[in-house]
């Protein structure tokens, strides 16, 4: 691999000739502008905006634009002047763990490789210290007309750099999250908890760029005359912006990604296996205010409308029992009244005849 740069790795005094070499490259298709008329390709001319002509690179220099739109010229000469330390040294600061560095500081990425044999002791010795000590090592470098901040660590059996972003560079999330505050269920964390055991890890490795392989297949297509690779049937567009059942939802991925694993069937078979088992829970129905409202007023206007012969025929039952018992209730009295009368009706015909003195006979 073709070097980028040529320096020094500052530990201590030991100083470490190497190389930086690209660790990375990009494998995505690029394009080219052109004239849709007549398929000419279209450049960019670097134009001087004061006489119009076209500047040729040799001719271009820097320069600094002020507040006010002035630009004030900047030579090669008088950035090599500046006191920078790190010109031709990658010069390293501390030794921290590597949970030290947030992800979010990370750039660019270099393989650092000693550079002739005298480097290959303390090449190995620098190595050797950052795999047992568990630790990254924080540098400082300068690389294209600037000063950097660096991380170095262990590959394999090559010394690795990244790029970081110097602290400040950092924006504060500030307005990201959501503003509205959100509350979350245990049964829906105990359901992202199984989708996540389910997923399971992955060997990165073997993750690739679909869309660039279905750029390359198109374009293998369209150069061999054809029209292109047909777009894939997709299944109906969903809405952005809707609300979804998240329970539902997260059942369904939970099935899906056990199912693409072959872990279970439809019918939920394949459980037991260090897998996270799911029950499937009732998805609560979405409900609309006015058709609750409008569902609640019915049903109380049928309420009205079944207890209002209910009533009536309550009073009537009533009417009827009193009625009943009146009737009752004056025939006993009636009876009971004319039995009283004929006793005592009876009582004083037998006390009369008592009474009355019988005739002696002579």
């Amino acid at each position: 691999m073709r070097s980028i740069w040529n320096g020094a790795i500052s530990f201590g005094l030991v100083s470490i000739p190497i190389k930086l070499v690209n660790a990375t490259e990009s494998r995505s298709v690029s394009f080219r502008q052109i004239h849709t008329e007549d398929g000419g390709r279209v450049r960019y001319k670097k134009v001087c905006e004061l006489d119009g002509e076209e500047v040729p690179q040799a001719e271009i220099g820097k320069a600094y634009e002020d507040a006010d739109g002035t630009m004030i010229p900047i030579t090669e000469e008088d950035l090599a002047s500046l006191p920078l330390p790190t010109a031709k040294t990658i010069e390293i600061v501390a030794f921290v763990p590597a949970g030290d560095i947030d992800p979010l500081q990370m750039d660019a990425a270099y393989y650092l490789s000693a550079n002739g044999v005298p480097a290959a002791k303390p090449y190995t010795l620098l190595r050797e210290a950052l795999k047992r000590s568990e630790k990254v090592a924080v540098a400082k470098y300068a690389l294209r007309g600037r000063e950097r901040l660096g991380m170095l660590r262990v590959v394999d059996d090559v010394i690795a750099m990244h790029g970081l972003l110097w602290p400040d560079e950092i924006r504060a999330p500030e307005g990201v999250a959501p503003e509205n505050p959100v509350s979350v269920r245990e049964a829906e964390l105990d359901l992202a908890d199984a989708l996540m055991a389910t997923l399971g890890e992955v060997d990165m490795s073997t993750l690739h760029d679909d869309y660039r392989t279905a750029v390359e297949e198109m374009i293998a297509a369209k150069a061999e005359g054809g029209e292109g690779v047909a777009p894939p049937a997709t299944g109906e567009e969903s809405g952005g912006g809707q609300v979804i059942d998240l329970m539902a939802a997260l059942e369904n991925s939970v099935r899906a990604a056990k199912q693409a694993r072959g872990e279970e069937d439809g019918d939920g078979e394949g459980e037991g296996k260090g897998r996270a088992a799911v029950t499937p829970l009732k998805p609560r129905a979405s409900r609309a205010p006015k058709a609750t409202d409008a569902k609640k007023s019915t049903s109380k206007a049928a309420a009205k409308k079944t207890a209002a012969p209910a009533r009536k025929s309550t009073s009537k039952t009533a009417a009827k029992k009193a009625t009943t018992k009146s009737t009752a209730t004056t025939k006993s009295t009636a009876t009971t009244k004319s039995t009283a009368t004929k006793k005592a009706t009876a009582t004083k015909k037998t006390t009369a005849k008592k009474a009355t003195p019988r005739k002696r006979t002579a």
